[in-house]
């Protein structure tokens, strides 16, 4: 037995790796099959091979059921990256995009850019950044210029979340017309994603992953504390900007896909530490394979559940997230106050 722990313990990251990776692709292929509307798939093969692309079955899926599928995979993998990044720069474990307001402040900005009619395209990944990037910008300022510990960079956060999400609803009062068509937009919700907001995106996505798991030692390193990062030669005020600038790149190019969604960059990398995963190294990369396993199987069951009705994924997300995050607040396994 002690030999069988020893060996498990040994393995376990190969088999993480492993057993996301046939999670992401068991969950993909069910995302594009499953709906009010599912595809047979001997059928659907046939009709892509021959090229049968008028029929109903290959339109479902090549104009519906594919960029929904592939917008929730790479949604998932940035919104749970940046929860690992944020977590892991602020050391904090409850530190996520949604609750530092990050991704509020992209909803807000494309909330605006919505009641001018200037949206659409690359700009509205533009648009979320530059609202992300404000608010990461605001945490910062009042993290430095105040001196805030660690657990009130978090309730910053929260207050600016409340603060833009005023701001939206303020604008909606005004702008009727911007409510009914960013509804959807503020619960989180990718029914309406195509291939034309889909690939902006996703090579946002794609590259910040990417740049993010190079610089997995230097998050580790910000862990010994700003001596040790010293010590190391590195810049602890420069390093937590850069984290944070990553961070507003990936929850921006995500929100612009689905909208506000919560909690992922919360449960994704809690489950994963829980599995024993503390290393960077390994913890990026598998929150980015777990975060789109996660959230394109709770988009599936968001559209099977109650087929042929659809409820927004963000409803089912929160409905997921807001208990696990009470046990984490609430867990005696607190983090100390430290300094930011």
């Amino acid at each position: 037995m002690k030999h069988f722990s020893k060996n498990f313990l040994h393995n376990r990251i190969p088999l993480l790796y492993t057993a996301t990776s046939v999670l992401l692709v068991s969950v993909a292929v069910l995302s594009l099959l499953s709906g009010s509307t599912t595809l047979p798939l001997f059928e659907l093969i046939t009709s892509l091979i021959r090229g049968e692309l008028a029929s109903s079955s290959a339109r479902i899926f090549l104009y519906i059921r594919l960029p929904r599928t592939l917008a929730a995979l790479v949604a998932g993998g940035a919104l749970a990256c940046a929860g690992a990044l944020a977590q892991g720069t602020l050391h904090n474990r409850l530190a996520t995009p949604s609750i530092l307001g990050v991704n509020s402040g992209a909803g807000l900005a494309i909330t605006i850019a919505s009641a001018f009619g200037v949206i659409g395209g690359m700009l509205t990944s533009v648009l979320a950044f530059s609202g992300a990037l404000s608010a990461t910008l605001l945490i910062v300022f009042f993290s430095k210029k105040f001196g805030l510990s660690r657990a009130n960079v978090i309730l910053c956060g929260v207050a600016l979340n409340s603060l833009f999400g005023a701001l939206t609803s303020a604008i909606i009062t005004f702008f009727p017309d911007v409510g009914v068509m960013s509804n959807d937009f503020r619960v989180g919700d990718f029914s309406s994603v195509n291939f034309r907001s889909l690939a902006p995106a996703s090579v946002i996505i794609l590259v910040t992953l990417a740049f993010s798991f190079t610089l997995s030692n230097d998050l580790d390193a910000l862990s010994l504390g700003d001596e040790g990062a010293f010590a190391l030669g590195l810049s602890p005020s420069r390093l937590r900007l850069l984290f944070m600038l990553l961070v507003s790149l990936l929850s921006a190019a995500a929100v612009s896909l689905c909208g506000l969604l919560s909690f992922v960059g919360l449960i994704v990398p809690h489950a994963l530490r829980m599995l024993g995963v503390e290393k960077s190294a390994h913890l990026l990369p598998l929150s980015a394979l777990l975060g789109a396993a996660f959230v394109t199987l709770c988009d599936t069951l968001s559209r099977v559940l109650f087929a042929p009705y659809e409820i927004p994924v963000g409803i089912l997300m929160a409905i997921l997230g807001a208990p696990f995050f009470l046990f984490l607040l609430f867990s005696k396994k607190g983090e100390k106050h430290g300094r930011m």
